[in-house]
């Protein structure tokens, strides 16, 4: 690998000019806010206090978490509530599928939070929201940004058998720093359960965050893990603390950094990176598979194999 652009200097109790996000605003983004109110529903625009929620929406779409809004783990990075979760709510996967209809959205990505109470994870939730959003919307892709479900199989396998689109499951970072960031987690089972979903024929993406404390020998390292085992898209965002309860930010990554791990993902195979200061997981979902049907065609008909 090339050597990075020296980086600039920069305090990190202030955010650097390149992280200017858009205010909310505007009647698109007030309807899209209404009706999530309306359904009920909650985002993970808003519960991880995404700094990109302006301008999503203020184009008219958001990205529904499911399960509640508390979850059961303790990452260090997320601000997420974390706590004991209210019993299953089995009408959420119909007014999620009314509510991705309203917002008349082509590609819709739901998320949720870690429910490891649940003996099977919360993925018959997982599954009934896909099958109703799919009658609700036949023509939406649906991506799906998923826990880890303690790495069993059958959880992830039920999740597959409803036919997401796009299966989505984020590293978040290096595996020296897994247990600092996210301590339920482990990064071996994050990448088995990337593996089995690709295997499964399935498109799969995930994402790191950076500035957290990782080094660059470790970011390329990952990075390999991940092409390795045939991961398709690939987000790269900067790390923003939360709180000051949550994890220091370690450095501002510049963009020109963030252009050259494009550079080097995409030649070790990814075929989309999405990589800058404010891209999340969801950032420009749809842009980064309208353009390549060819790659990211529908996996629908593949999916029955798996029932």
């Amino acid at each position: 690998m090339e050597c990075l652009p020296a980086p600039r200097t920069w305090p990190t109790d202030r955010k650097p000019p390149w992280l200017r996000a858009k205010i909310p605003s505007g009647a698109q983004y007030q309807v899209v806010r209404e009706l999530v109110a309306e359904k009920r529903l909650h985002t993970v625009c808003e519960s991880a206090h995404c700094p990109n929620l302006g301008e999503c929406w203020s184009r008219g779409t958001a990205t529904l978490m499911i399960l509640g809004e508390i979850c059961t783990r303790s990452c260090r990075f997320c601000a997420v509530q974390t706590g004991r979760p209210e019993e299953l709510d089995w009408d959420e996967p119909r007014r999620a599928a009314e509510a991705v209809a309203a917002m008349g959205l082509r590609h819709a990505v739901l998320t949720s939070v870690a429910r490891d109470e649940l003996p099977d994870g919360g993925s018959a939730v997982w599954a009934a929201t896909i099958q109703a959003v799919r009658e609700r919307n036949p023509s939406t892709r649906i991506e799906v940004l998923i826990p880890d479900f303690r790495g069993k199989k059958e959880d992830l396998l039920r999740v597959l058998a409803a036919a997401p689109d796009i299966l989505n499951h984020n590293i978040e970072t290096v595996p020296r720093l897994q247990r600092m960031v996210r301590p339920q987690a482990r990064y071996e089972r994050s990448v088995e359960l990337l593996r089995t979903a690709k295997q499964e024929g399935f498109a799969t993406k995930t994402g790191l965050m950076l500035g957290i404390g990782e080094r660059e020998e470790e970011i390329a390292s990952t990075l390999r893990d991940l092409a390795a085992v045939g991961v398709d898209i690939l987000t790269l965002g900067q790390y923003l603390r939360p709180s000051v309860h949550h994890l220091p930010i370690d450095r501002w990554v510049t963009p020109e950094e963030f252009a050259s791990w494009k550079e080097f993902a995409l030649a070790l195979g990814f075929r989309f990176v999405e990589s800058g200061p404010l891209v999340r997981s969801s950032y420009h979902a749809e842009e980064q598979v309208m353009g390549k049907p060819q790659t990211f065609r529908s996996f629908r008909r593949s999916a029955p194999s798996l029932r």
